[in-house]
């Protein structure tokens, strides 16, 4: 019997990183789950059902270097490898605009979606290298492509960079057997978007992607063979309402 593929998950307590998780236990992986609230990480694991076995929780502040070189060690030193990454943690703040945002917001954003993907995928790259395998995936954002008004100026820039490092990461590590994609997915439907300014209304959200949709594109990307590479994936709203089962 071959052994369980492993994964790290960030920004695991809700979301699209909650989903993915989640898909990943259920395709039978073993996943060290992420995030800074354990309430919601542990929320996770019983949304997962049975296969919550598979996950196991890591509070970290994705923000700060010294935390996510702690949690990274931890992990492989019970794992020693692992075959994905997914950085999914994101952060916004309500006063984004240039007119309202201040030095210490533009930071934090920039400290949780840029430096913390860095610091992450810093940390797994020697244990991928060695194995001459590994996928890394970035949820990044349409922003990350085009800059709207509705997301900020520090949330663009931290997401055009997110962007640009898994750029360099393929540019540099393919060599190496590892490999990167981005995801840039439109409007999801999650807590997030309670941090707009102006929160969109449910009939608006139910027309935006759903964080499993996002999931199903992350989860693509790590099973494709590992002969093929999937740099970017942008999915968009199509327009028609969620599916009512």
């Amino acid at each position: 019997m071959s052994e369980a593929r492993k994964a790290i998950v960030t920004g695991a307590g809700s979301g699209v990183g909650r989903a993915t998780a989640i898909k990943l236990a259920r395709q039978g992986w073993l996943v060290a789950i992420v995030g800074r609230n354990t309430s919601t990480l542990e929320e996770t694991i019983q949304l997962a059902g049975p296969d919550g076995s598979r996950l196991t929780s890591y509070q970290c502040d994705v923000g700060k270097a010294d935390e996510v070189t702690r949690t990274v060690r931890t992990i492989l030193k019970e794992w020693t490898f692992v075959d994905a990454l997914v950085n999914s943690a994101g952060f916004n703040v309500p006063k984004r605009s240039f007119r309202e945002l201040s030095h210490e917001d533009f930071d934090r954003v920039v400290s949780v979606n840029l430096n913390g993907t860095h610091y992450f995928v810093s940390e797994v790259l020697p244990a991928m290298r060695k194995r001459g395998d590994g996928t890394i995936v970035n949820i990044v954002s349409d922003a990350g492509i085009t800059a709207y008004p509705k997301s900020g100026p520090s949330y663009v820039a931290s997401k055009f960079g997110q962007r640009g490092l898994t750029m360099a990461i393929n540019a540099e590590e393919r060599q190496n057997g590892i490999r990167a994609c981005c995801v840039c997915p439109g409007d999801i439907a999650t807590k997030f978007l309670d941090q707009r300014p102006e929160p969109p209304a449910e009939d608006a959200r139910s027309r935006m992607l759903q964080p499993e949709d996002v999931a199903d594109c992350a989860v693509f990307a790590i099973n494709m063979p590992q002969n093929a590479s999937i740099d970017e994936i942008v999915v968009r709203p199509s327009g028609k309402p969620v599916p009512q089962n």
